[in-house]
């Protein structure tokens, strides 16, 4: 009797939790493409119902279905999660954007993003005053990729923020706020003056980062711009980079390292002399977003735009990228789309991109870094950038559809 009570409780819990994974994996607002089906993977029971909102604020179920084909109206939508339709869960807004016409550019750029706040790198001893050593941040709960946002209800803004506050306190315990995950924290810490007499935390900080990478499309009817189809994380903690503003300038190429297997290449550039094209508004998995304000910069030819393909307007086989690799002159080389990861929303490996270009091949070996972003093109369509390349076969790697990538953009209007 009491192995059928225990096989019950595990069954029940291991119910619950699928349950709780499938509605917690449902995200809170969806963008599609007018004429773009809504798929939405639930489990038994759980209905995603079009709703209108009644005078007593109670739903009305309009549809129920976990896959709700061919939604033409543009804008916003209230769905609601529910159990059984009786019980709510959650409600999801669904944001339905026309089809969008994009020019590709392939240019190679420069990205200087800086923080929302100071960016924890690395711990570090200090020798104090009397030549002990001391961990000030020990016990505070601070760890490498926290982003430290204000000091005694001082905002720091940038690491220059953070050693003047710590320099003032003259050793007195100081209020700290950080960011991890999205969510604030606090804690505080004392910092220790040092053998040059300076006080300090023995944190590393850094609140700036710059690249260079290759800039996807530029959409005429906002002029906003799509580059890398990554985003950009801290060399130190591997984390994507949570900015505050950025820079996207023009840059130089200087050498092409060209790609081998087990060791990727690379375009390497300088930006200290470029002319800023733009700003940077948005740091994500699928990209770098922003404005471009110099659209001369980039040589944008508007009558080159095309419409931006659904994924399942994408066919495996021959297509096409844009990447700059000398003369800052753009050029289209041939590719094959070898695989198709239709319904993968997750992350940034939507295609597997096989290099057939034997020019291509013989500049760089393949894919190297420097090209992610690179605008794929298949059938007069833009369908994705790439992303990155398989470390041990440098003429294959990955490409994101480039729905997700306008998506994105779209989200932060």
């Amino acid at each position: 009797m009491k192995n059928v009570k225990k096989i019950f409780i595990v069954s029940f819990l291991i119910l619950l939790l699928i349950y709780v994974t499938n509605i917690t994996s449902i995200p809170n607002n969806i963008v599609l493409f007018q004429g773009e089906n809504l798929n939405v993977n639930t489990v038994f029971g759980v209905n995603l119902e079009n709703v209108d909102t009644l005078e007593n604020d109670d739903y009305k179920t309009v549809q129920a279905s976990s896959d709700i084909s061919n939604i033409t109206k543009i804008g916003k939508t209230d769905y609601r999660l529910s159990l059984f339709g009786a019980i709510p869960l959650k409600s999801v807004t669904v944001n339905v954007i026309p089809k969008t016409s994009v020019v590709p550019l392939g240019n190679l750029v420069g990205l200087k993003l800086y923080t929302s706040g100071v960016l924890v790198v690395g711990m570090t001893e200090i020798e104090g005053s009397d030549n002990n050593k001391y961990k000030p941040y020990e016990n505070t709960g601070i760890k490498e990729g926290d982003m430290i946002v204000k000091v005694d209800e001082n905002a720091v803004t940038c690491t220059a923020d953070l050693l003047k506050t710590v320099n003032n306190s003259n050793g007195k315990n100081l209020s700290v706020e950080y960011v991890r995950d999205g969510q604030t924290i606090e804690t505080s810490i004392t910092p220790v003056k040092g053998s040059d007499d300076k006080y300090k935390l023995g944190l590393w900080v850094r609140d700036a980062a710059a690249g260079v990478g290759t800039v996807s499309f530029y959409e005429p009817s906002t002029k906003t711009f799509a580059a890398l189809g990554h985003g950009i994380q801290d060399i130190d903690t591997q984390q994507l980079i949570n900015i505050a503003k950025g820079d996207f300038v023009t840059t130089d190429i200087v050498s092409i390292v060209k790609g081998k297997k087990g060791n990727p290449g690379k375009i390497q550039g300088t930006i200290e002399n470029g002319k800023v094209i733009g700003q940077v508004y948005k740091n994500t998995n699928f990209g770098v977003y922003g404005k471009i304000t110099n659209v001369s910069a980039l040589n944008i030819d508007a009558s080159k735009a095309m419409e931006v393909a659904t994924r399942d307007e994408i066919n495996l086989g021959k297509a096409t990228i844009m990447c700059t690799l000398e003369d800052n002159k753009t050029k289209e080389y041939d590719v094959e789309i070898q695989k198709i990861y239709k319904n993968n929303n997750e992350n940034n490996k939507s295609m597997l991109i096989k290099i057939t270009d034997e020019e291509l091949i013989e500049k760089t070996g393949g894919i190297i870094q420097g090209m992610s972003g690179s605008p794929i093109i298949q059938n007069g369509k833009v369908v994705g950038a790439l992303t990155h390349v398989l470390v041990n076969d440098p003429q294959t790697g990955y490409g994101v559809f480039a729905d997700l990538m306008i998506k994105q953009a779209r989200e932060v209007d």
